[in-house]
């Protein structure tokens, strides 16, 4: 079964439009809507009292029609009586309530008031016949730089590192006399003069996520005694600090968002998003972790997720020991470009649903059911918009609900895989570096389309054996983990595609010459930022073949036999990338 709804806001509606709602969830065959996202101060109107009546009837509802909840805690959005954990910006501006998102996962307060609403929610819920799911908070993502993070921080470095003897030489903090005498010292990465420490900035990301994790994990462990799967929404793009790779052996379900940024390209980006949550579903056996520093939590979490209730089966179809996945949000016959709200040709939501079911999903949901009134997203596309059932995006959902009824997802399996790895991402959006011109995320979609389908997208983490050939774009930031791996796997038979600005740093951003160089039969004689397309990587062959050069008789792309595989390298972003996606022609390891 796939499951096929979408957000459902009832608290924003009198209960005669609940009736009507539900009438027209069961004739788009809607079998599940998530429910209380951002019900905070409704659930909770004062510290002291709480009011579930309406969530009951609600729920009750949902129950006489035969249409599951996916039960959110809704502690992405704390209610206006709640002032003790706002978040504060690097700059150290305290922000104040009035939109989402106001709130510190480090504060004493938050996360207290967090684990009261989630058990008042688990205690009243647990067993109601409409649950299917747990929806914890809501696209984790808040940065803050206070003084609660200040000190976790510090405990998260003092587990990552031991001793600041190590923490200085991880962070290079002989430079600009940044060396600390103590982790009493340090301090979030605020504003500052001028450039800050890149391993401060990457490794305060990191922190970042963990500490995100570690609020997840805590209202999971709250509500999982019911018995029903716990998931969260990731949230995606370069403004998130979130290792998702990571989070999702913690999750029971791998549960993204997608919302594409143009008309023309969305179909192979929801495509991108779909064999990446696939991937990370796929990864959440695996006991590597992608780029830790300090391999596990420093927060006091444990780890070890227990799928309690099943998801559309215990696993990805085709995958032994992964995890289900669904799309949690998307848009409704709609794509936001450009800031113009979009919408898609007849026949297009049910190829972009579908786009997600053939690579795997258990579940297509939309943000939102019903279009709000009022409100900052009082124009985001709904399955009923404004206007009513009686139009054209009604229809087209309906229709994809009754093409999907019955259906069950499916896998093609691949032998090509793209390395996608987010703290690289992190590395490239750093300030210091010799171009700001490169997009991490950008490349690797564009390397994607050109790979598949199909395509796995996988973490930096994960098994390669199996796949012919392993494409690993911009791979800036490489832990000695992966390059041992990359080897092995060129070694035991395999083909590795490698591009200009790979091997660049360490995961602490310490730069490391030449460090594929052996591997692909080159030296590398200085990188060009700005050359060529983006960059540009000067190189001579040593032991490679050159099978393609610029102008200037420059090379731009080689091959170099390594054991039993071969590792090609791009030097530059060349426009047709196909002819280099081949397999050595000696075979791939089986």
């Amino acid at each position: 079964m796939i499951f096929f709804g979408g957000d459902w806001n009832p608290e924003q509606w009198p209960t005669e439009v609940w009736h009507e709602d539900v009438a027209l969830m069961r004739e788009a065959h809607v079998n599940l809507v998530t429910v209380g996202v951002f019900s905070w101060s409704r659930l909770q109107p004062a510290p002291d009292r709480f009011d579930f009546d309406w969530l009951d009837e609600a729920l009750d509802l949902l129950r006489d029609n035969d249409i599951g909840a996916c039960l959110a805690t809704p502690t992405a959005s704390p209610p206006p009586w709640f002032t003790d954990g706002l978040p504060v910006t690097a700059d150290g501006v305290r922000l104040t309530y009035g939109s989402r998102d106001t709130y510190c996962v480090n504060a004493p307060a938050y996360l207290a008031a967090s684990s009261r609403i989630a058990s008042a929610l688990a205690e009243r819920y647990a067993h109601h016949p409409a649950l299917r799911m747990w929806h914890v908070h809501n696209e984790y993502g808040t940065t803050c730089y206070c003084d609660h993070c200040a000190a976790a921080f510090r405990l998260w470095l003092s587990h990552a590192y031991g001793d600041p003897d190590a923490l200085n030489a991880a962070w290079s903090t002989d430079f600009w006399s940044q060396r600390y005498a103590s982790f009493d010292e340090v301090r979030p990465p605020r504003a500052t003069q001028y450039l800050n420490n890149p391993a401060h900035l990457l490794d305060y990301r990191r922190f970042v996520s963990d500490a995100m994790l570690d609020h997840y994990v805590r209202q999971r462990d709250i509500v999982r005694p019911s018995g029903k799967p716990v998931t969260t929404n990731f949230a995606l793009g370069g403004w998130v600090p979130v290792d998702h790779a990571r989070w999702s052996r913690e999750v029971d379900v791998v549960a993204v968002d997608d919302y594409p940024a143009s008309v023309a390209g969305h179909l192979d980006d929801r495509a991108f998003v779909a064999d990446l949550a696939r991937g990370w579903a796929t990864s959440a056996g695996w006991s590597g972790v992608s780029g830790s520093v300090g391999g596990s939590s420093a927060l006091g979490w444990t780890g070890g997720s227990s799928v309690s209730g099943s998801v559309g089966g215990s696993s990805v179809p085709g995958r032994a020991g992964g995890k289900p996945w669904l799309v949690m949000e998307h848009a409704p016959g709609a794509v936001l470009e450009q800031g113009v709200v979009r919408a898609l040709a007849e026949g297009e939501a049910l190829a972009a649903a579908q786009t997600y079911t053939d690579r795997g999903a258990t579940g297509v949901m939309y943000f939102q059911w019903r279009a709000s009134r009022g409100g900052a997203e009082q124009w985001h596309p709904a399955i009923v918009p404004h206007e009513g059932s009686d139009t054209p995006v009604f229809r087209e959902i309906a229709s994809a609900g009754a093409a999907l009824a019955g259906c069950t997802p499916s896998v093609e399996s691949a032998d090509r895989a793209l390395l996608y790895d987010e703290q690289t991402m992190w590395a490239w959006q750093s300030p210091h570096l010799p171009t700001r011109q490169i997009d991490y995320e950008a490349t690797c979609r564009r390397w994607h389309r050109a790979l598949g389908p199909p395509v796995d997208v996988i973490p930096i983490d994960a098994p390669l054996d199996h796949y012919r050939v392993v494409a690993a774009p911009l791979l800036h930031l490489v832990p000695s983990a992966t390059h041992r791996a990359l080897r092995s796997y060129v070694e035991a038979g395999g083909t590795l595609i490698l591009t200009f600005g790979s091997g660049l740093t360490d995961e602490h951003c310490r730069v490391t010459p030449g460090a594929f160089d052996d591997l692909l039969g080159i030296r590398t004689i200085r990188h060009l930022p700005g050359e060529g397309q983006l960059w540009l990587d000067d190189l001579e062959p040593a032991g490679a073949e050159v099978v393609l050069r610029a102008s200037g008789d420059r090379p731009v792309v080689t091959e170099h036999r390594f054991g039993l595989g071969l590792a090609r390298f791009v030097a530059t972003d060349l426009e047709d990338l196909t002819p280099w996606l081949q397999p050595s022609s000696s075979g791939p390891a089986e």
